[in-house]
């Protein structure tokens, strides 16, 4: 007699799949009635809980007031998910930073999906959906991964089918999770790159991983330049301290930043590295795009 498949590898298949094979709560749980079950409705902002599942940690504060004003413009664009809980009472699934840029844009309402679920598919609908979002930090991604691994039970090779990302990848990310808190918090606030943290990892000695930290910070230093460190000293070379920057040169910089943005229209970043570098320019918005790129004059 065939064995039946565990009921959570439907996850295999996304969140449309967790979500339609949801079962029905018994009586005497919700018992909810077919328009309040995976439907979509608009929902009073004070009657939504938040998530105690949300794996998202830290929100940028201008972030958040830029969507709310724009929310305050155009409303919610894409839906929140909640589920629940009692006649005139939900809790958030997904989308805890458009609730929150709605509530600064004063709405006392918002459009929601609302979804059936218990304790264990919340966790991992709210996990799987945020690491999906392309602005989550490394550092979320990496605390996400590890939650489904030990809170839902999976392994690796299951975690990379659930998130669509091979088995390095994820382990890349997991092995941030051993950098000092030092390090760990510059990753998450982008003082420092995915590359500088993944070159860290490589220093097995935590003051040492620290001792190069602190140069990448003071010096504003490449990650190929990191990488030379890291390789100096696993071969027993001393590493030596890197040049400071001319302060004369760091000051043009900024000066050339503030002209820049002053022209964009919004923030730029200039970035030097001997004879290369790069100009960031930060974009907000398609509208945001197409008006930079009539000031570049390409069509």
């Amino acid at each position: 007699m065939a064995k039946t498949p565990k009921k959570r590898n439907a996850l295999g298949r996304g969140l449309g799949a967790l979500l339609e094979d949801t079962p029905s709560p018994a009586p005497h749980e919700l018992n909810p009635s077919p328009s309040t079950t995976n439907s979509m409705d608009e929902i009073e902002i004070s009657s939504i809980e938040v998530n105690p599942f949300q794996p998202r940690t830290y929100f940028d504060k201008e972030a958040l007031e830029e969507l709310a004003e724009s929310i305050a413009v155009q409303g919610i664009i894409q839906p929140i998910t909640v589920r629940k809980l009692s006649s005139n009472q939900y809790q958030l699934i997904s989308g805890e930073r458009r609730l929150q840029a709605s509530k600064l844009a004063g709405l006392k309402a918002v459009p929601a999906y609302v979804r059936v679920a218990d304790d264990q598919q919340m966790l991992e609908m709210a996990l799987i959906e945020n690491i999906q979002r392309e602005n989550l930090n490394a550092i979320e991604i990496a605390l996400s991964y590890q939650r489904l691994l030990s809170e839902c039970d999976l392994k690796q090779e299951e975690l990379g089918d659930r998130v669509g990302k091979n088995r390095s990848t994820v382990n890349n990310y997991l092995r941030l999770l051993k950098l000092p808190p030092d390090i760990q918090i510059s990753l998450r606030d982008k003082k420092i790159s995915m590359g500088h943290a993944r070159a860290l990892i490589n220093v097995d000695n935590v003051d040492h991983q620290l001792d190069i930290f602190s140069k990448i910070i003071q010096n504003d230093l490449s990650v190929r330049k990191v990488e030379e460190l890291v390789r100096a000293l696993n071969h027993g070379e001393s590493v030596s301290k890197p040049e400071q920057k001319d302060a004369s040169s760091g000051k043009e910089i900024e000066a050339l930043q503030s002209k820049l943005a002053s022209h964009f229209g919004t923030k730029v970043h200039v970035k030097t590295d001997g004879n290369k570098g790069e100009i960031k320019i930060h974009i907000l918005s398609v509208y945001d795009l197409n008006r930079i790129l009539e000031i570049l004059e390409v069509k």
